[in-house]
């Protein structure tokens, strides 16, 4: 009755044609720029607070011009052509949510608490009461951003419903449709992605597979329920978080062992053939970002509020929480292979120049959310260490004085620590590096194993790398007296 009701409401409103994005982000600003490129629709608003914060983007998205730094490659040239198109525009006008067809909303999700399943849904329920205070018949309602298992039908149609007076599947579509990008490539992501979309009935998924295919290149949509998409998004995640964390494991034990991860990893890697399935990361200085590092927890979480209980080995740890915890234990590894080194050397952490270099989560991007660099920064500060950060992307983090001049942050440091692998760093030169140290034993910590260890080894550096242990314990250079 009620599915009928809203599929008849559906027609009468006919195709989709105003769309409003809320959250002008990395994943917001490319879909609002697709939505806005493709002739299936009319026009495409996206949403931003004027905030002290972020409140810029407005004016800057109505030029034109994407606030993203890093590089995303073709992002910039589709907003100044959808914008001069008349096709989109950015507004911190909430009320104008009345005029569309569809709202998505792509606004993050973190844990306040992790250990204890809490998240924090204050944004997202400001997002979802703003859309609820102006919605109308016939609207589809879309959450993009990652949620815990059960929140569309759950407590986003409550909000919904509440705020609104309509009742959800029968006066409107409501749906999840999690977004699936990686910073550096948003807008090839969206096209050539398969699109997971969920809606709470068949109408919502199918309007939302309305809104959703026009912007598909290879990708192509694939329908589940609201739940299962839910569950789809957060599941792929953690199986991402628990591949890095073998990975990680697998390089501590190389070190242990004092082998090359990498001659091991190239070995797995070779086993190939029908029914084989031998797929292995790379290990890091750490995992970052705004998804990985929490995603687990909404799964954790969808789990305990699910409808039977869980049947599960008695008092066994989660491996997709033992995961997490392997791979926030390595900016922890990064220190303790800072120390080792400088002890090498007859140093310690406290009173020593650290350089580090990258902010950033992940290499040539701005994206500095959740960074490893971030705890690994504390430590050094907690043990008495000068700490300088270089990153070339990253212009500003709060609380962190970030230097542009690599020579600056460099000069004088007993020890360069590399946290992200940006490719301005794979072409450091070693001897020029080792005169603006001014030590003749340097310490250089390799997070991402961009450098050549032994042009480092052969320059006099003191060096060790995550999982190169045929290289960790290499005997120390002297060096002949530096030059000035």
């Amino acid at each position: 009755m009620s599915s009928s009701k809203l599929e008849n409401i559906l027609r009468e409103r006919g195709p989709i044609q105003k769309i409003g994005v809320i959250g002008m982000g990395y994943v917001g600003i490319p879909a609002a720029a697709l939505f806005a490129d493709s002739e299936k629709f009319g026009h495409v608003l996206g949403f931003q607070r004027a905030s002290s914060s972020s409140g810029y983007k407005v004016d800057m998205l109505n030029r034109g011009e994407c606030p993203l730094k890093g590089d995303e490659p073709g992002l910039e040239e589709l907003l100044a052509k959808v914008v001069r198109a008349g096709r989109f525009e950015c507004t911190s006008d909430f009320s104008r949510i009345a005029e569309l067809d569809a709202v998505t909303l792509a606004i993050q999700t973190p844990f306040a608490d992790s250990k204890a399943l809490e998240p924090d849904f204050g944004a997202l329920k400001d997002g979802i009461r703003n859309v609820g205070k102006y919605l109308r018949p016939g609207m589809l309602v879309v959450l993009e951003s990652t949620i815990t298992p059960g929140t569309t039908d759950g407590m986003a149609r409550e909000i919904l419903e509440e705020e609104s007076g309509l009742v959800a599947g029968e006066d409107f579509a409501l749906a999840h449709a999690p977004e699936r990008v990686m910073v550096g490539r948003l807008l090839r992501n969206i096209q050539e992605h398969d699109r997971i979309v969920g809606g709470i009935d068949g109408p919502s998924t199918q309007r939302a597979v309305e809104l959703y295919a026009p912007v598909l290149t290879k990708g192509k949509v694939i329908p589940m329920t609201a739940t299962a998409a839910e569950v789809t998004k957060t599941a792929e995640n953690t199986f991402r978080d628990l591949q890095i964390a073998a990975a990680n494991q697998l390089a501590l034990y190389c070190e242990a062992m004092g082998i090359n991860f990498y001659d091991v990893r190239a070995g797995i890697d070779s086993l190939k053939g029908e029914g084989i399935t031998r797929a292995i990361l790379y290990p890091g200085a750490g995992v970052g970002g705004h998804c990985l590092t929490k995603d687990t927890y909404h799964l954790e979480r969808g789990v305990k509020l699910g409808q039977e209980p869980l049947d599960y080995p008695a008092d066994a740890e989660s491996i997709y929480v033992l995961a997490r915890r392997v791979n926030d234990f390595m900016p922890v590894h990064m220190y303790n292979l800072t120390e080792a080194a400088l002890r090498r050397v007859n140093g310690q952490v406290k009173g020593s120049k650290i350089a580090m270099l990258g902010w950033a989560f992940i290499n040539d991007s701005d994206d500095a959310r959740n960074p490893p660099s971030e705890p690994y920064r504390d430590m050094a500060l907690n043990a008495g260490a000068q700490v300088m950060v270089h990153d070339p992307h990253v212009l500003q983090y709060p609380g962190v004085d970030i230097y542009r001049d690599i020579t600056e942050v460099v000069n004088g440091a007993d020890a360069v620590v590399i946290l992200t692998g940006h490719k301005e760093y794979s072409g450091l030169d070693p001897e020029r590096l080792k005169t603006l140290t001014g030590k003749s034993n340097p310490v250089i910590i390799d997070g991402r194993n961009i450098i050549n260890p032994d042009r480092f080894i052969n320059a006099g550096f003191v060096y060790k790398g995550i999982g190169r242990g045929d290289k960790n314990r290499h005997a120390v250079k002297k060096a002949a007296k530096l030059s000035t």
